[in-house]
């Protein structure tokens, strides 16, 4: 049985005997375990049907920490961590051999970041190794955001979820890397770029990799739903999906359609931020509502919209 609660100690204690606990994050819940134990690690990768060889982001209490489980902390990491953390940036370094190769998947990089939400800080705070936490959900679908949801995917699985509420990011966070002063996005997310560069000198990106990838939320298809999910001009959409049970993602209003079974408005203001907030728990909602297909809209480029577009593109895959 899977259990909800809000009792940190039970959680600190199950994650220092090498089990899961999944937690609250300010992106999205965490599948959390122990992050210096290969055994615990591995129960990650079983719960979650996750490959072995894609890497799991590593949770720290504070950027003062890097040190500890990075070869070398480059001197714009720690500008960009003063900055932005505690919050969604992950920054991939040279790992130490203090870090097992299964939190990695092998690699000899670790992501590495500071959460901001304080009960996953406090738990930290109160545990003296670090967190290995992928999101928390069956690898490859929906992210949660709440702990229901967790608990509607893990079911069995787990032990405990420790109950923060909604996430108040809604997306990952931003995973990069940095060498020689340059800043390379390799995932998109809770932080936007636009902010990356103003105080990173350079900001280039990295392709998505559909094998082996380099750093956490580079596979092709990732975040789905079980019911399929086509992106595109909603219009086209349901002119060519006339004959079937239909629900619909949109930014703000969206063309009425006697098909339509079910819809999800990210922002009736069309604001970004508060689309980012909302997508994870709208998808959840119209996996649920029977239709045969989701349509879905791409959103404007421009702040979150990439990071919201990379997350329906990769459901869509």
């Amino acid at each position: 049985m899977t259990e909800i609660g809000t009792d940190i100690e039970r959680a600190a204690a199950l994650l220092s005997r090498g089990e899961l606990v999944a937690i609250p994050t300010e992106t999205v819940y965490g599948l959390a375990a122990n992050a210096l134990s290969s055994e615990a690690v591995l129960k990650v990768y079983t719960a979650k049907g996750r490959p072995a060889f894609n890497p799991l982001i590593v949770h720290v209490a504070s950027a003062a920490e890097f040190s500890r489980y990075a070869e070398e902390v480059p001197e714009l990491v720690m500008q960009l961590a003063s900055r932005f953390s505690p919050g969604p940036l992950t920054f991939v370094l040279r790992k130490k051999a203090i870090i097992p190769d299964e939190t990695t998947g092998g690699g000899n990089s670790v992501a590495l970041r500071v959460p901001a939400h304080p009960i996953a800080l406090e738990l930290l705070q109160r545990l003296e190794f670090p967190l290995a936490a992928p999101s928390a959900n069956p690898s490859g679908f929906i992210s949660p955001v709440t702990a229901v949801h967790v608990q509607a995917q893990l079911a069995g699985k787990i032990p405990y979820v420790l109950d923060g509420g909604p996430c108040s990011v809604g997306i990952e966070s931003t995973v990069i890397a940095v060498e020689n002063d340059i800043v390379t996005v390799l995932r998109l997310g809770g932080i936007k770029v636009s902010d990356l560069q103003a105080v990173a000198p350079v900001v280039k990106f990295a392709s998505a990799q559909s094998v082996n990838p380099a750093s956490p939320g580079q596979l092709r298809s990732h975040y789905a739903p079980r019911t399929r999910l086509v992106l595109g001009n909603l219009n086209d959409l349901l002119q060519e999906h006339r004959a079937k049970r239909v629900a619909v993602l949109a930014l703000g209003d969206f063309p009425p359609h006697e098909n339509i079974v079910a819809n999800a408005i990210l922002s009736p203001t069309r604001n970004l931020d508060e689309a980012a907030r909302n997508l994870f728990a709208a998808l959840h909602r119209l996996d649920a509502a029977g239709a045969d297909l989701i349509l879905a809209e791409p959103m404007p480029e421009e702040g979150f919209g990439p990071a919201i577009n990379d997350r329906l593109e990769r459901a869509a895959a």
